[in-house]
């Protein structure tokens, strides 16, 4: 559990409307997911390509892998590429391939000394070969880190997710390695073994910028109990204060579970 004094140093000028000391130390999530959203428009608003949006939008990863890490949260998924976003123009695609291979290649070291443990969820085989590899030498070195597990989604879709684990159980049956018994007996605990987050806790809390209220194909087995935070920022303009404010409403929140209090 993270310290009153090491919150007070991590969100060290809050604004004037954050109570900081509201914030509950023992109620800190354990995993966090976020939906990075925004660039685009940001870099519309500020007269911009699109593509300086994405490279604006590297600083606010920075701050908030930063603030996670500082603050004990375990697990920090990112949305970084869906699956859907293959549909956009292709010299911004091409732009955000290179930009994660620069980034991740940048990054790697400051992550791992730090002992944060780099994975990926989502199907890395349609990346080029460059970006692949990037990703692959991350996981790789950063296997045995202790400390928090940045979880990259990659080229991911929940629903894409949810139909692969189904194939993977079809694969066990038609192999052997599940009888019908253990299908009967198959629960939602044994069928997110499945999943491509299998092993991981799922979030308890959902993060999105940008003001949009949806969850966009995100997660969509493991954030059936999370809570929700929209905020109105664009993704360049989040900060470790813009987590604060989220991490506060989540905390007064009840969290019930489809029971009554």
């Amino acid at each position: 559990m993270v310290s009153r004094t090491r919150l007070a140093e991590v969100f060290n000028n809050p604004p004037a409307d954050l109570e900081l000391e509201r914030l509950d130390p023992k109620r800190v999530p354990e995993h966090i997911a976020v939906i990075m959203d925004g660039n685009g428009r940001w870099a519309e608003q500020h007269g911009l390509a699109r593509a300086l949006g994405h490279r604006e939008g590297i600083k606010a990863v920075r701050e908030l892998i930063q603030a996670a890490n500082d603050i004990g949260v375990r697990y920090l998924t990112i949305f970084s590429f869906s699956s859907e976003n293959w549909s956009r123009p292709a010299a911004e695609v091409k732009t955000l391939m290179r930009l994660f291979a620069q980034t991740l290649t940048t990054e790697l070291e400051p992550l791992y000394e730090k002992g944060v443990r780099v994975l990926t969820i989502g199907d890395l085989g349609p990346l080029p070969k460059a970006t692949r590899r990037v990703f692959a030498d991350a996981v790789a070195k950063t296997r045995d880190n202790t400390g928090m597990s940045l979880v990259i989604a990659v080229n991911y879709g929940g629903r894409q997710e949810i139909v692969e684990a189904a194939r993977r159980v079809a694969a066990d049956v038609l192999a052997g390695r599940l009888d019908a018994d253990s299908l009967a007996a198959l629960d939602t605990s044994g069928f997110a073994a499945y999943l491509d987050t299998a092993g991981l806790p799922d979030p308890e809390l959902l993060l999105r910028t940008s003001g949009e209220e949806r969850v966009s194909n995100f997660m969509l087995y493991q954030i059936a109990y999370s809570e929700i935070v929209v905020l109105p920022v664009l993704w360049p303009d989040f900060d470790r204060y813009q987590l604060l404010r989220a991490l506060l409403e989540y905390q007064g929140r009840e969290r019930r579970f489809g029971g009554l209090k």
